[in-house]
C-alpha cells in the first residue's frame, strides 16, 4: 500500500467529491485545510492527517482523520474505512436541520392533499 497520495485523487477516491475535479477546485480555492492552511491540488495525504473539508450539499465544515491512502475510487464501504469521521454530532444536526429547512422551502405552493391536511389541522385546533 502507498504512503502518500495527492489530495485531489484522495479526496475522490474517498467519495467526498463526485469528481476529481471537484476536488481540485476545492483545493483551489483553499476550502479544504489540514491543520488551518489550505491544501493545493498536489498536495501529499498521509495516514493520521487531520483534514477540514466542507459540505458539499451545505453550510459546515467536516473534520475527519486519514487512515489509509488510496488513489482509486473503491466501493463506498472500502472508501469509508480509509479515514475516521470526527466531525462534532452538533455540526451534523445543523447540517440535516438546514437540509430539511431547505427542503421545506422549495417545496412551493401545497397540493390539493397537503391543503386537506393543513386543513384538518386547523379544523382540529378551531373546535
Amino acid at each position: 500500500m502507498m504512503d502518500s497520495v495527492r489530495a485531489d485523487k484522495w479526496l475522490w477516491a474517498t467519495r467526498f467529491f463526485k469528481t476529481r475535479g471537484l476536488a481540485a477546485d476545492a483545493c483551489a480555492t483553499g476550502k479544504v485545510k489540514r491543520g488551518g492552511h489550505s491544501l493545493k491540488a498536489a498536495t501529499t495525504i498521509h495516514p493520521g492527517d487531520l483534514l477540514e473539508i466542507p459540505f458539499p450539499e451545505g453550510p459546515g465544515v467536516r473534520s475527519i482523520s486519514v487512515i489509509a491512502v488510496i488513489s482509486l475510487r473503491v466501493a463506498a464501504p472500502l472508501a469509508q474505512a480509509c479515514y475516521e469521521e470526527r466531525t462534532p454530532g452538533e455540526v451534523l444536526e445543523n447540517l440535516k436541520l438546514w437540509l430539511t429547512a431547505k427542503h421545506e422551502a422549495a417545496k412551493g405552493r401545497p397540493t390539493k392533499r397537503d391543503r386537506r391536511e393543513i386543513d384538518k389541522i386547523h379544523g382540529f385546533w378551531d373546535e
